[in-house]
């Protein structure tokens, strides 16, 4: 099968082998002008609407650049293809050219969903990232989600500064390799994720502010700057195009919208998901938000998306872990056993009340949501990542809490997110990195630097200076994760329970999901909950977890399938739940078709 050619609004496509359209979105351009390579220049047509457009006898590999002002060219917003970096020249591609392995690929469903989030950087590429597929589906994961791959400047980066959404970042491969991990991946019967941006675009790269400057509201400022202007029918359609891009012209099975409470024409987001919805129809499609309003509106059955990361879930389980309580952890960490059976059984823990954190109201109820209308995770790019150091939970927790909480992340009935290495507890950091021209990276090192001024251990400058610099190459080595560190023994003992609580997801869990609800959860300890869920064909779902240091009162019943400290399910009988433990037990009112196994013994 050749591939899907994604029609799009903006940039170059190939009519013919020695035919393209051009067509660009320049209201403010001063008589632009169509640049290719080895061709005198080309004045571009003016359409209605601030729309420019130009044929042109050439086909792909042909370099252009649009001329938007007498001493300016600049690439294609819309470039499938750069010939090196932001500021080069956009190539003509030919999209319909790969030749799909695996094009009866229809995806698989929401429930099955377990997610591996990977910095393709730090994996080698799309190619490193296609090596470690057969490796992840023999761990249990059914869906690898990359972070952004829009072309940024530099060569590293953790991809959030993108300028060019539509063309794969150069330094990890071309649009066809990405196709082939995609291709690989379906070939495995795994599902591939996109983490895409379209809250704003980098410092580096982004021209569209010389020609386009209707694309932006001056009157909404976010934290980069004005706010993308979502009520011109060109800004949407250049974000509507990409995501279908994605989904159809390289095959992703979901997407990830990052931070769109940025976001300020909130209703765009439910006509971008019944758009994709009803152009991707017939396969099975993801889409999910990251959401810091918690709008749960947008994950109502007619709301278009599956899932919100469930931010207020780690904010939660992190304190219980760590016992930190600065930034935003402030408004999670006391009580946190309450507020912990609250995200278990309702889901947010922020429903509309007052977050002293943002100062104002947060959140939407989300009681009436089923679990699997919530992405529950442990660590993600962001919580390790943003931390002065990187450093991962397996540095900041007690191994056997630490095997506890992945035994809840992974049995409960959200939808659980690994990010990568955690599997093995890497020791690895993970470092925020940039590689940023002369100019702008000393001022992204102080800024960085000046972000951690208001903690507690940071308020020294001279400790401030030893968070490590963004820019410097060695922050990014530091921040890829050693495989082989996972034959030894600890980390083997965590990559085996991993593996271990997946396949018991899968086995006793994932059948049963459509349809599950919550029953209910409290308190049983300072740092202990007991939760139970009803599941799609009537078994009540039972997990009893201890983070604290004490024992817990807690009695539940049910056959156990799970207890990450040996002999600990016998206690639930007299009451008591051990410190640092995690019980799963399952009262199953129809086992036939389900294989049973041995109950499972973590290691500690």
């Amino acid at each position: 099968m050749s591939g899907y050619a994604q029609p799009t609004t903006w940039g170059a496509t190939l009519l013919a082998p020695d035919r393209t359209r051009f067509r660009l979105w320049a209201p403010d351009a001063v008589a632009p002008q169509l640049e290719i390579e080895g061709l005198p220049p080309q004045p571009m047509q003016a359409g209605s609407d601030g729309w420019y457009a130009l044929e042109a006898a050439v086909g792909a590999g042909s370099l252009y650049r649009f001329r938007v002002s007498p001493d300016l060219a600049v690439p294609d917003p819309a470039a499938r293809l750069q010939a090196g970096g932001v500021h080069d020249a956009s190539i003509v591609v030919d999209p319909g050219a790969y030749a799909w392995q695996n094009p009866d690929w229809q995806g698989r469903p929401w429930h099955e969903v377990v997610l591996y989030e990977v910095h393709v950087g730090a994996l080698g590429g799309f190619a490193g990232v296609q090596a470690q597929l057969p490796r992840l589906r023999d761990l249990g994961v059914t869906a690898v989600e990359l972070m952004p791959v829009g072309a940024f400047p530099g060569r590293r980066g953790w991809g959030y500064d993108g300028v060019l959404p539509y063309a794969p970042h150069a330094p990890y491969g071309t649009p066809d390799e990405l196709k082939a991990l995609v291709d690989a991946a379906h070939g495995l019967g795994l599902m591939i994720f996109l983490d895409v941006v379209y809250n704003h675009f980098g410092p580096d790269g982004a021209y569209l502010h010389a020609f386009a400057k209707g694309f932006f509201n001056e009157g909404i400022h976010t934290p980069w700057g004005a706010a993308i202007d979502f009520r011109q029918p060109a800004v949407r359609a250049y974000f509507e195009d990409n995501a279908l891009l994605w989904l159809n012209e390289y095959r992703f099975d979901g997407l990830r919208f990052d931070a769109v409470h940025a976001i300020a024409e909130a209703e765009w987001l439910d006509v971008l998901a019944a758009r994709l919805r009803h152009e991707t129809a017939g396969r099975h499609v993801h889409l999910v938000l990251e959401n810091e309003r918690n709008a749960a509106r947008h994950l109502q059955p007619n709301g278009g998306f599956d899932a919100q990361w469930n931010d207020d879930g780690h904010n939660i389980l992190h304190p219980l872990l760590t016992g930190e309580r600065e930034g935003y952890y402030e408004d999670f960490c006391d009580a946190g056993a309450e507020k912990l059976a609250t995200v278990l059984a309702e889901g947010f823990l922020f429903q509309g009340q007052f977050s002293p954190h943002l100062g104002a109201p947060r959140g939407e109820p989300s009681a009436q949501l089923p679990p699997t209308a919530f992405v529950l995770f442990l660590q993600n790019h962001d919580q390790v990542g943003n931390r002065a150091f990187g450093e991962r939970l397996a540095a900041l927790a007690y191994p056997q809490t630490l095997q506890a909480a992945a035994a809840l992340l992974l049995l409960a009935p959200q939808i659980p997110l690994l990010f990568m290495g955690e599997e093995w507890a890497a020791s690895a950091p993970f470092l925020f990195f940039t590689d940023h021209n002369a100019e702008l990276a000393p001022l992204v090192t102080q800024g960085r630097r000046k972000e951690f001024a208001k903690f507690a251990a940071f308020q020294d400058p001279a400790r401030r200076e030893t968070i490590p610099d963004p820019n410097d190459a060695a922050t990014f080595q530091a921040s890829i994760p050693n495989l082989a560190e996972a034959a030894t023994p600890h980390h083997a003992a965590m990559l085996a329970l991993h593996r271990h609580l997946l396949a018991l997801r899968h086995r006793h869990i994932v059948p049963r999901l459509p349809g599950a609800r919550a029953v209910g959860a409290h308190a049983v300890g300072d740092r202990a909950v007991l939760a139970r869920w009803r599941l799609g064909d009537g078994a009540i779902l039972t997990i009893a977890c201890n983070l604290g240091e004490r024992p817990a009162a807690c009695a539940a019943s049910g056959q156990p399938i799970f207890e990450s400290i040996a002999g600990a399910a016998g206690t639930l009988g007299t009451g008591s739940l051990l410190p640092r433990c995690c019980i799963v037990l399952l009262d199953r009112p129809d086992q036939t078709g389900l294989a049973d196994g041995p109950m499972m013994k973590g290691p500690g």
